[in-house]
């Protein structure tokens, strides 16, 4: 059984509150817009599914859309056998640590009011975590005043040296990092909560490439290691194809190739993805 199954997912935005608004091809006759058009996808637990496309396809809109970050105009998403769309309010709070989302922009999804060690665990404490799993649920968050928990910060540091940092950045603010740092930090807060799933939102897109390069071969260990499942969006086949077991190609909104790597980059069947593996220099892993 597939660890997400997405069957005929569909969002309409209205022209006036699309992002996609202007995007040529995009609206239909009632002046709607349809980012997301009847998508089927499975994704298996342990693997990479690489979701490719160029700006405005919809990637990026159907990656909040499997996480509930957005709720669909229709279409159903079951995860791991349950319908996802039908959780309660309680059923998403517990599902919410098995899920988790790394941001495209390093520098704009870290808080810049937050030390390091308030962002990572913030995580902890709104889900009322702990390094201690018999440790009580805390009252208050940190952007309510609450004082960081001291018996959080052995998880933190553990999370930091997960992705190639060290203590010395506790008590560091984002602007005093580099953005391969930031996205570290990034990624560190999306694993603490031991989740089975992230969508990985072009997590390398506003970095330089050799330090995205090593972003992605981080991701790839964190995965080994974590037994990580991803979706993981990006406009790049070649970075897509280093990482991902399988690749969806992604076209106004609709799925328009998708199967194992090797395939469908060695084999491409439909002219747009063609069209984008002759694109994309080929970056140095």
């Amino acid at each position: 059984m597939p660890l997400l199954e997405i069957r005929n997912l569909t969002k309409v935005f209205p022209h006036s509150e699309s992002p996609f608004a202007g995007k040529a091809g995009s609206l239909s006759p009632n002046n709607e817009v349809r980012a997301v058009d009847d998508v089927s996808l499975d994704i298996h637990s342990g693997e990479t599914l690489g979701l490719v496309g160029e700006s405005g396809s919809g990637k990026s809109t159907l990656g909040r859309l499997v996480l509930r970050l957005i709720e669909p105009t229709s279409g159903t998403i079951r995860y791991q056998g349950s319908d996802f769309l039908a959780a309660s309010r309680a059923e998403m709070r517990r599902l919410r640590r098995d899920m988790q989302i790394i941001f495209q922009d390093p520098f704009a999804s870290l808080d810049p009011r937050f030390r390091v060690e308030d962002i990572i665990a913030e995580p902890l404490i709104i889900h009322g975590a702990s390094s201690d799993a018999g440790a009580p649920s805390f009252s208050r968050s940190l952007r309510q005043g609450g004082a960081f928990k001291a018996d959080l910060r052995p998880r933190v540091i553990e999370l930091l040296r997960a992705v190639g940092l060290d203590e010395s950045a506790l008590r560091r603010y984002p602007h005093e990092f580099s953005g391969g740092q930031r996205q570290r930090i990034g990624i560190a807060r999306a694993l603490a909560l031991k989740p089975k799933f992230i969508v990985a939102d072009e997590p390398v897109s506003a970095l330089d490439v050799s330090v995205g390069a090593q972003i992605v071969n981080l991701l790839a260990q964190l995965q080994r290691d974590f037994g990580l499942t991803y979706l993981f969006i990006s406009h790049s086949m070649p970075v897509v194809r280093y990482l991902a077991t399988r690749i969806a190609v992604m076209h106004r909104g609709k799925i328009v190739e998708a199967g194992d790597t090797k395939q469908i980059t060695e084999d491409p069947r439909h002219p747009y993805t063609r069209t984008l593996i002759e694109a994309t220099p080929e970056p140095t892993m």
